[in-house]
């Protein structure tokens, strides 16, 4: 279907919030709010049937239940080039392993930009799909996740089976 739709799907980490742009991935968001904050709601069309949110809430589902490593859903994220160059890096940590963001500005050639590394994956609309929640703090702690929510990061991590350090 041409056009914007959405749907929700409840998971262990919260509602996730699907969101579908002219056949392509365009966002997913944890909880209401950053759903209702970051879209433009009444240019959405709720549609469950939707083929791609059933098969992204199929995956979705397969990956809580501990079935799914990876995702393959079409999807073009929309940011700058260093953001691009970031969530590229991401979606190389292999499931249930993490970097730190100074590994991810070191694998990108921006070693000083640490906390720009932060931004951008704050600025991740598209997250478990590009895996934001895998990384971590030099110091091996959990940092901020879709902003200062740290329980949704040790959620993702723990169904990983990640070690990191709390």
């Amino acid at each position: 279907m041409k056009g914007r739709v959405y749907s929700k799907t409840y998971t262990p980490a919260g509602d996730i919030y699907i969101v579908i742009e002219n056949g392509i991935l365009s966002a997913l968001y944890i909880w209401e709010e950053d759903f209702l904050k970051g879209e433009d709601v009444l240019s959405l069309k709720l549609d469950p049937s939707d083929s791609l949110i059933k098969r992204c809430t199929n995956q979705l589902e397969e990956y809580f239940e501990g079935h799914r490593k990876e995702f393959d859903i079409p999807i073009e994220p929309h940011g700058t080039e260093f953001q691009k160059a970031v969530w590229k890096e991401l979606c190389l940590i292999p499931f249930g392993e993490t970097r730190s963001y100074q590994d991810i500005a070191f694998k990108i050639g921006r070693e000083k930009a640490v906390r720009a590394i932060g931004q951008a994956n704050k600025a991740n609309r598209l997250p478990i799909i590009i895996p934001c929640h895998r990384v971590i703090g030099k110091n091996k702690s959990l940092t901020g996740y879709a902003g200062n929510r740290t329980e949704i990061k040790e959620v993702l991590l723990a169904l990983e089976g990640s070690n990191y350090i709390k």
